[in-house]
């Protein structure tokens, strides 16, 4: 069931560093939005992520990096919250924070790949998650869950089968989505602006022009500016 995105008022949260942000991130924003009925999705970037490494940009730039790929992009929402917020950027406490602000009535869905639902339990306070809000895991065709253990059996405790469901309630529920998932990623976009290759068509143009603007990834002396492209 594909719902219309302008008839429900449930909020969507997909996280990441954005560093930078990037077609993958963009197209399954846009999908999983129409897809789950949602008014908005929000695209937080994390400040300090617990479970990665430090992004090498800073929060101004991949901030700015967002809201320029957002610009053009009805629904899609550049929040800016967890760069503002000392410590460790918990996903539990910026889901806190967001369903203080639209209240308790209105659907609420975290939006993560199917690797961090697989991991899941590593994450703070994590089965606290479902009391806030809905997890959507996106997921690529032939994705499996663990045949066993904690994250199986929460999974199980509260699997939704289908979209409806996560509009029908504010909170609660676990959803894996078949959704397009682009090969793409943002270290593999640093590592090609590093040994000088064209970036194009990976990133939106207006981002390509800040990066070259701002000289992000690459050394100027070793790198022509015309190559970052």
């Amino acid at each position: 069931m594909q719902l219309n995105a302008d008839d429900s008022k449930g909020i969507g949260i997909f996280g990441g560093t954005f560093d930078p942000v990037h077609i993958g991130h963009l197209r399954a924003s846009v999908e999983l939005r129409k897809t789950l009925g949602l008014s908005e999705m929000r695209l937080i970037p994390s400040a300090n992520p617990p479970h990665k490494a430090q992004p090498e940009t800073n929060a101004e730039h991949r901030l700015a990096m967002l809201q320029l790929a957002l610009a053009n992009e009805p629904g899609l929402v550049a929040d800016a919250r967890e760069l503002h917020r000392k410590g460790l950027s918990y996903t539990l406490d910026t889901l806190t924070e967001i369903r203080a602000e639209i209240g308790v009535e209105t659907p609420l869905c975290l939006c993560i790949g199917m690797d961090s639902l697989i991991d899941l339990n590593q994450w703070h306070r994590w089965r606290e998650l479902t009391d806030v809000a809905h997890v959507v895991a996106a997921a690529r065709p032939g994705w499996h869950l663990p045949q066993s253990g904690e994250v199986l059996e929460f999974v199980q405790a509260h699997r939704a089968s289908g979209e409806e469901q996560l509009l029908a309630q504010p909170a609660g529920n676990i959803l894996i989505k078949e959704i397009t998932l682009l090969p793409v990623s943002a270290t593999g976009i640093r590592q090609a602006l590093q040994r000088g290759e064209s970036i194009r068509y990976l990133v939106p143009d207006s981002v390509i022009d800040y990066i070259r603007q701002h000289q992000l990834y690459s050394d100027k002396k070793d790198k022509p500016q015309q190559e970052i492209q």
